[in-house]
Order: structure tokens, then C-alpha cells, then sequence
């Protein structure tokens, strides 16, 4: 009983968010015109913001785990490479192909990643996101643009230069690129008795503070945008794809993550596996498809309606999906 007491209080607070924004849009208390507005605010302001206070937060560079970060690399880059199998094997249309990739491999991290692994684990979890975003949202971006871009005819030939162009202007690199150089920075502010002689935390109290506020917001606020974003549409002609999306992003990707774990802790004996690791995890390889997945398909003259069926139906049956992972893994003590 205490194990589905604690899945329901770490998954209901988003469960709840995203509900009351549905609630709130088909009562017309928002409109199509504030959502955009919002979703907005989220992804180039407060998401940002986010991410470079939490790394930022992070007490010392030495605290960076790189085990567990190369582990996340290594599974989002063979969630790249499998899937990418898969669409060209099971979908048939190009212009689908690119959208369903990318629904393989590049999860709703930023949004509800990191809002759920702080449910899961507390700070520690949180902070171990924070970093683990200093690396994977760079990644998840340089293999979505790959994916949009090498099945459409209208791009012709890749190109680096715009990949790299892309992948700059990204705002979450740019929070990441941001709270990483503060972090630098900070390591060679000279200490008196242990203490950082100076921090923006203690010294700038005014300034910590408001970003705080800021950061604070971006949660909650993108998963009631998110609500009212969902839109229940006929599926009859993009079952397939909606299927495999689902299934892969929702069953394999977390199978395949907790498996990297596994096997890591048995190849090499010295591994300490922590609560906090799995935390991660279920953010990174369990969560649905990034929000953001289905502006770019649209940017990228990729099929944008299902990248919107995709955003929707993974966020609705993660619910459950999410759920039976914390179950499991909660009753076995890993989190």
C-alpha cells in the first residue's frame, strides 16, 4: 500500500496540472491565442531559466557522476539507431518517418522529466537531472533536426551548418550552455573557511530570488499549457504510426534504459547503483514525447499533425505507463 501511495504522489501533481489545463480550455477560460503565448514563455524564458539555476545549484563540478551521464548518452543514441531501423522498415510514408523518430528517442524531459524526477527522488534526483540536461538536450536536438531533415526531399543533402545553427539557437541549450559556465565560474571563486568568499545565493539574495520565481513557474505552467493543448482527433489514418510511437517511446525506451543500468552494475562490479539513478531514468527514457518535437516538425515541413497525435497520446497513457514503472521499481527498493 505504501509503494501505490508513493507512485500516486509522485504522479498525480502532473496528472492533476495537465488535467486542470484541459479542464480550463474546454470551458474557454483560455484561448488558442494565450496558449501559444504561454507555451512561449515556457520554452524560451522560464524552461531556460530553469535548467541554468538548477545546474547552477549544483554544489561542486566533482558532483558531476559521468557513469550515469554516459549511460544516458549511450541509450538515447541507440534509441536513435534502432528506431531508426524500425521507421524505415514500418512506416511508409517519409514525410512520417523523421516524426515517429524522433518520438522514439527524444522524451518531455525539460517539462515533465523534471518535475517528476523531483517527485521521485527530492533534490538529489533534481540536481542529477540538471545535469544530466547539460548533456542530453544538446543531444536530443542534434539527432531531431538529423531526423526531420534526412527523409525530407525538400532539404536535399544534410547540412551541418544548419544543424549547428539550429542546435545554438536552441533557448534550452542556451539555459544549459549558461547555468554550466556559472558552475564553471564559480569553481574558481577563492573559499575562506570552506565558504565561496562570494555566491549570487548569499550575496545577491534580490537577484536569486527572481529567477527562483521564474524557474518556479516553468512546471506547472507547461503542463497546464500542455492540458489545454490536447486535442482528441479521429486516428484512422496515422493509427499505425501513433502505435508505434507510443509503444516505443513509452515500453522500449524505459526498458532499454533500465537494461543500460543493469548491465553496467554487472560488467563492472564497482558501480554504485542509487535510488536517484533510477529517478533519472524514468524522467529520461519513461516521459512522453518533447512538446517542443511537434514545433519543429512543423519548422521542418515535417508531418506536424501527427507529431501533435504523438505529443498527446504518449502524455495521456504515460500516466499509466509511468505509474507501473514506480510501482515495480518501488516495491523491489530502487527508488
Amino acid at each position: 500500500m505504501s509503494t501505490l501511495w508513493f507512485a500516486i504522489n509522485a504522479i498525480m501533481p502532473i496528472v492533476l496540472l495537465i488535467v486542470l489545463g484541459y479542464g480550463l480550455m474546454r470551458v474557454h477560460f483560455f484561448d488558442e491565442k494565450f496558449l501559444k503565448m504561454a507555451n512561449r514563455f515556457v520554452f524560451f524564458i522560464a524552461l531556460p531559466v530553469l535548467l541554468a539555476k538548477n545546474i547552477y545549484d549544483v554544489r561542486s563540478i566533482d558532483q558531476i557522476e559521468f557513469g550515469i551521464v554516459m549511460i544516458a548518452l549511450v541509450g538515447i543514441f541507440l534509441l536513435f539507431l534502432i528506431g531508426l531501423g524500425i521507421v524505415i522498415w514500418l512506416v511508409p510514408k517519409d514525410e512520417r518517418k523523421g516524426v515517429v523518430l524522433q518520438c522514439l528517442f527524444r522524451s518531455n524531459f525539460a517539462i515533465i522529466g523534471l518535475p517528476l524526477a523531483t517527485s521521485l527522488g527530492g533534490g538529489e534526483a533534481a540536481a542529477l537531472v540538471s545535469i544530466l540536461a547539460a548533456f542530453t538536450i544538446p543531444l536530443f536536438n542534434i539527432l531531431a533536426v538529423l531526423s526531420l531533415t534526412m527523409f525530407n526531399k525538400e532539404h536535399g543533402n544534410l547540412s551541418f551548418k544548419k544543424v549547428a545553427k539550429d542546435v545554438v539557437k536552441n533557448p534550452l541549450i542556451i539555459g544549459v550552455v549558461v547555468g554550466s559556465i556559472l558552475l564553471i565560474i564559480r569553481e574558481f571563486i577563492p573559499k575562506v573557511d570552506g565558504e565561496l568568499v562570494f555566491t549570487i545565493k548569499a550575496d545577491l539574495p534580490f537577484v536569486y530570488q527572481a529567477v527562483k520565481y521564474v524557474a518556479d513557474i516553468a512546471s506547472p505552467l507547461a503542463l497546464i499549457v500542455l492540458g489545454g493543448q490536447f486535442k482528441f482527433k479521429a486516428l484512422a489514418s496515422m493509427m499505425r504510426e501513433v502505435s508505434i510511437g507510443v509503444i516505443g517511446r513509452l515500453l522500449f525506451a524505459p526498458v532499454l534504459g533500465f537494461s543500460l543500468i543493469y548491465l553496467v552494475d554487472v560488467i563492472f562490479p564497482g558501480f554504485e547503483m542509487k535510488s536517484s539513478y533510477f529517478a533519472g531514468m524514468i524522467a529520461l527514457f519513461a516521459s512522453p514525447v518533447a512538446v517542443s518535437s511537434a514545433v519543429m516538425a512543423s519548422e521542418m515541413k515535417a508531418d506536424e499533425s501527427l507529431a501533435a497525435q504523438l505529443v498527446v497520446w504518449t502524455s495521456l497513457f504515460s500516466v499509466f505507463t509511468i505509474f507501473g514503472i514506480v510501482v515495480v521499481l518501488r516495491s523491489i527498493g530502487l527508488i
